[in-house]
């Protein structure tokens, strides 16, 4: 079994290779069997490592995936420099749509409609699958089977998220305008080791009168 430093060096330089989160499991496959350490051991490591970011320009991250080095958020005003093209932000009809499919899962488009007053556009749907933070989970036993959508780990990934549970209750979201800020949806916490990509837009959406 490595020694408790070389533990959290070996840790560490998988997670910044990795580029995408590592679950324990996964951290645990690293190891020959005649060297495999103790789960705990490598919690430890992964605490350790942790406190010793504290300060610093990165962090480590339990998110649904596993656990992730990511550059903090607050340095995305600089760090984004480092790309020629900025992210597209979201328009209100997106982050309306995909709010309504976080806190309602499973729900129908038909039902999002319903809670909207407008329609959705087929465009919003298309980006939100292909960005994979939303699926279809099934279909409403219904005329038309319609599908359900549901978020995906994807989707907490992105924001930082282990569960549904640390989502904001709707009555701490005071404005939907202020969701991109709110979520830092402009440039959220970088994986170390992973390219950083403009997102898809919804160019079609606007917002509800």
């Amino acid at each position: 079994m490595p020694t408790e430093q070389r533990l959290k060096s070996i840790i560490e330089a998988a997670l910044l290779a990795a580029g995408k989160p590592l679950t324990l499991d996964e951290l645990l496959a690293l190891f020959d069997v005649t060297d495999l350490p103790e789960r705990q051991a490598v919690r430890a490591a992964l605490q350790a490592l942790a406190e010793e970011y504290q300060g610093r320009g990165i962090e480590l991250l339990e998110v649904a995936s596993g656990f992730r080095i990511q550059v903090r958020s607050e340095f995305a005003p600089w760090i984004s420099r480092l790309w020629a093209e900025r992210p597209a932000r979201y328009s209100r009809a997106l982050m309306e749509t995909l709010a309504l499919i976080a806190y309602r899962q499973p729900i129908t488009r038909g039902e999002i409609e319903e809670v909207r007053g407008v329609s959705v556009s087929t465009n919003i749907i298309k980006t939100l699958l292909e960005r994979e933070w939303v699926r279809v989970v099934g279909h409403r036993d219904v005329p038309g089977k319609p599908s359900l959508y549901a978020t995906t780990k994807g989707f907490l990934d992105y924001f930082n998220l282990k569960s549904l549970s640390e989502l904001p209750t709707l009555a701490e979201i005071r404005d939907l305008d202020t969701i991109n800020q709110e979520l830092d949806l402009e440039l959220p916490g970088i994986t170390a080791g992973a390219s950083h990509e403009p997102a898809a837009v919804d160019s079609e959406s606007k917002p509800p009168p």
